[in-house]
């Protein structure tokens, strides 16, 4: 698996552990994403994975390295996607 399908996994385990947002964004703590035993099996390197996804504005989070225990409660928050967006502003697009 090369960086990009990795950093689209990720994009969609977040959506799967985190909490969505009123914008649209989905939020997961980073000891949720890293005890997730599903995550566990498909990230060998979970952390260069959100470095990556973070380098390319898709998601943030406070700091540069998380470490396991020590940023367990660091929240990660998947940026809305536009048509996300979209909907959370408009209410889903229904009138």
């Amino acid at each position: 698996m090369n960086v990009e399908e990795e950093v689209e996994r990720l994009k969609e385990e977040i959506k799967r552990l985190g909490k969505v947002q009123d914008d649209g964004s989905y939020k997961v703590t980073f000891g949720v994403l890293f005890n997730d035993d599903r995550c566990a099996n498909i990230f060998e390197a979970l952390v260069g994975t959100l470095r990556a996804a973070k380098r390319r504005k898709l998601l943030t989070y406070e700091g540069e390295l998380l470490l396991q225990g020590v940023h367990d409660n660091v929240e990660i928050i998947l940026k809305p996607t536009p048509a996300a967006a979209t909907e959370a502003t408009d209410g889903g697009g229904k009138s």
